[in-house]
């Protein structure tokens, strides 16, 4: 990697891993705020309505705050959106307000990951950078309720919020003066258009729809098994509740392996990004039909752990080709697109993986994964057939 090119990469991964915290400490954080305010799970769960709401705005409005500010400006911006939240949660504001300020934070999370995407995907070997990116995200997601539990021993949750806020600081610093300033390589072609053109052109790709499918699927999928998969070991296979607990975290830990080891042993191999993703999704399938056949425990443990592994890459590598399925000109429209909108099944699937099992038995995650498993496949390869664009060029970034 390129010295020039080193400090922002590395920024991008701390950018991720800051990503990952704020999801791994919602979860810790949510009987503190219910103890707090006096709320049910149902009142409490209207936070999740419009952090999902500031994600998708996020998504939907990369192309344009691309198409008017520079890439460092547009990182900046994202910053201090969630650090703006992050200190009014501190503050311990009235509910309605908590609920509000959810808005802030999830613009902020979205725009980070969707200005980060676009970056990295404009670097030489984007792929291998776009799956690191992805695995810090785990690294935080890891970290993130080890952070909320220690915290919440001796201070009230809303030290949680200003220790993050603390973070942003660091992180929008190192953004200001290691970032280039230049906007996107594809938003520098001579004949970009006005942003909403770029918006309504890229929702009328064939390759976008398709991709914004794949990854409400993929994201669907993921944090479907995630929620689920403790209370499948536990009704369907008797496991106790700590073997169960290792097994759910050993699927997050083969999620973030695969991020780090497939992409570089793929390379090695010659096999191209969309070929190597074609081949993990063979092996979600048969690790999702290895899961709904498997007779005993530590068969279904190895199965969540392998499944974990080859769904890994697959986020970050759809990133990654997006360039090559659409024109250059809607490739930040479009990554920010599908990155909102992969929110869409991360909500809907999980819930609906739930009622099933109310209504039907927890037996049915494995049939249920393993239709999402198919439909993934289906999908990805409608998103690769159907493409006509031109490959975008792939520019070395300026450094000012």
């Amino acid at each position: 990697m390129r010295r020039p090119v080193r400090a922002p990469v590395l920024l991008s991964y701390a950018g991720f891993v800051l990503v990952g915290i704020n999801a791994g400490v919602s979860g810790v954080l949510i009987p503190a705020q219910m103890a707090d305010y006096g709320v049910d799970k149902a009142t409490i769960g209207l936070t999740f309505f419009t952090s999902s709401t500031g994600f998708m705005l996020a998504g939907a409005t990369t192309g344009a705050l691309l198409h008017r500010v520079h890439v460092r400006l547009a990182l900046v911006i994202g910053v201090a959106a969630y650090a703006l939240g992050a200190v009014a949660l501190a503050a311990r504001p009235p509910f309605a307000a908590l609920v509000a300020v959810q808005l802030l934070i999830g613009y902020g999370t979205g725009n980070l990951e969707a200005v980060l995407n676009v970056y990295l995907t404009e670097l030489p070997n984007a792929t291998t950078l776009l799956n690191r990116l992805h695995a810090f995200f785990g690294v935080g997601a890891l970290l993130g309720p080890l952070l909320a539990a220690w915290l919440l021993q001796s201070l009230p949750w809303t030290w949680v919020w200003l220790v993050l806020a603390g973070l942003c600081l660091p992180l929008g610093l190192g953004f200001l003066l290691w970032y280039p300033r230049r906007a996107p390589a594809a938003e520098r072609a001579a004949d970009t258009p006005r942003p909403t053109g770029v918006f309504a052109d890229a929702l009328r790709s064939p390759a976008v729809v398709f991709g914004s499918l794949f990854l409400a699927v993929y994201v669907g999928l993921e944090i479907g098994v995630g929620t689920w998969a403790f209370t499948f070991l536990v009704e369907q296979h008797a496991e106790p509740g700590v073997v169960a607990g290792y097994t759910v975290s050993g699927y997050w830990l083969g999620l973030t392996l695969g991020r780090f080891l497939i992409s570089p042993l793929a390379t090695r191999a010659g096999l191209t990004p969309a070929a190597m993703a074609t081949l993990c999704l063979i092996g979600v399938t048969a690790g999702s039909a290895l899961l709904w056949a498997a007779p005993t425990a530590p068969l279904a443990t190895a199965g969540f752990v392998l499944l974990g592994f080859f769904l890994g890459p697959l986020f970050p590598t759809a990133m990654a080709v997006t360039p090559q399925v659409v024109p250059a000109r809607l490739v930040p429209t479009a990554i920010g697109v599908m990155n909102g909108l992969s929110l869409v099944g991360g909500s809907a699937l999980p819930w609906l993986a739930g009622w099933l099992a109310q209504h039907s038995g927890i037996w049915t995650l494995m049939p249920f994964v393993l239709v999402l498993s198919v439909v993934q496949l289906a999908v990805w390869r409608l998103m690769i057939a159907r493409s006509t664009a031109t490959p975008a060029p792939v520019p070395v970034p300026a450094t000012d």
